[in-house]
């Protein structure tokens, strides 16, 4: 018998004063059975770094076709893609051929590795941007992870500001590659 997903529900009262982006956002997170707490956290964080109207999370880990997350027009053109971790370069490649704009976000100290690999490779795409989260940051944020959350976040100058009751973080990111 397979074993279901996990629902998480987020209300996130968002100031980004970077894009002027000002919304609460009512979110519904499910958890595959294989993916960690690590990597739904970054993934709520990356929700949140690209939040738009038309942003929708795909279904990730159980589709290969599908985005982490992604925005499509109203012509059904994908208009940004967003991965975490560390896919294969021919992921990338596809992800970077379908959309206008592909955002990679890494979360763990594997990744410094994985990129030492494929920096090189990757240079060639000029959609692509690689950012890597503050691992200590993900791996707090990690241990907030409840059914239902409320979070205050902040977004000003590229920091992201997180508080969740009487917890509050900064949640910095390092950028790789930025979009050519």
């Amino acid at each position: 018998m397979a074993l279901k997903s996990t629902i998480y529900k987020a209300t996130i009262h968002l100031s980004d004063m970077d894009r002027n982006y000002y919304d609460t956002l009512n979110l519904t997170l499910a958890q595959h059975p294989s993916e960690t707490d690590l990597r739904l956290m970054s993934r709520l964080m990356a929700f949140v770094l690209n939040a738009h109207e038309q942003l929708t999370f795909g279904k990730g880990l159980s589709d290969e076709d599908e985005a982490a997350l992604w925005q499509m027009n109203l012509q059904d053109d994908i208009e940004l893609w967003i991965e975490l971790g560390q896919p294969e370069e021919k992921r990338l490649k596809k992800a970077c051929h379908k959309a206008d704009k592909v955002i990679l976000y890494g979360y763990q100290s594997s990744f410094d590795i994985w990129w030492q690999q494929n920096h090189n490779k990757l240079r060639q795409y000029d959609n692509l941007c690689v950012e890597k989260f503050d691992e200590e940051a993900i791996e707090q944020l990690a241990e907030l992870l409840t059914r239902t959350m409320e979070l205050q976040v902040s977004i000003q100058d590229g920091q992201l500001w997180l508080t969740c009751g009487d917890d509050s973080l900064l949640i910095e990111r390092e950028c790789l590659q930025q979009v050519k």
